[in-house]
């Protein structure tokens, strides 16, 4: 079956699902039910988390069934809930991860020392580490300042890892113009970057 005959077939299980035929939903389910597990099972590298992810992504489509208008094709618009929905699964296990080295860490006396640790001088690596956590910072809030394209292929890309192909495949956009709000993404994130290190030679 060629692209549009498919499209065309998610077209007119769409409207018969939006009038609430549950069976039609039920058959667009069995028709990319694959392909969002495929990507959620690449972002997550977690058979679990991709099919909790998978299931997530096709109860959040139902619920907002009636608000899609079909500006995009069906498929899109449900890898683009399984990407959103991998992101943020992606960012609970970043959090926990953090909170679990910090409780791994070790334990401080009352003084605020490790008593039978050897007592080094860290303060150049303290000094580069709080400038490296303020550069960090800066990005993170240029970052969230992006338009929510941009950022999301910049989170897709830059911080997750994925191929060009894979985030074409997630938000249903072309490559061309992924890489254009990529491009886009990092010169306003640059400019950030700039800005700050434009801040530190005023401050000398």
């Amino acid at each position: 079956m060629s692209d549009e005959a498919i499209r065309e077939e998610d077209r007119q299980l769409l409207s018969r699902a939006q009038d609430g035929d549950v069976s039609a939903f039920e058959a667009l389910v069995d028709a990319h039910r694959d392909k969002v597990y495929g990507l959620a099972l690449r972002m997550t590298r977690s058979e679990a988390d991709a099919a909790e992810i998978t299931q997530d992504t096709f109860l959040s489509a139902y619920q907002h069934l009636k608000d899609f208008r079909g500006d995009a094709a069906f498929g899109s618009w449900v890898h683009r809930i399984a990407a959103n929905h991998a992101l943020m699964r992606l960012r609970h296990r970043r959090v926990a991860q953090a909170a679990e080295q910090e409780l791994q860490g070790p334990e401080f006396t009352e003084r605020g020392s490790l008593a039978d640790y050897p007592q080094t001088d860290w303060s150049r690596d303290a000094e580069e580490k709080a400038l490296d956590a303020e550069l960090g910072s800066a990005i993170q809030q240029a970052s969230d300042r992006l338009p929510e394209g941009y950022r999301e292929v910049f989170l897709l890309k830059d911080v997750e890892g994925l191929s060009y192909e894979q985030i074409a495949e997630a938000t249903g956009d072309s490559i061309p113009a992924i890489k254009s709000r990529l491009h886009r993404a990092r010169l306003a994130l640059r400019e950030a970057i700039d800005a700050f290190y434009n801040r530190d030679s005023r401050e000398l």
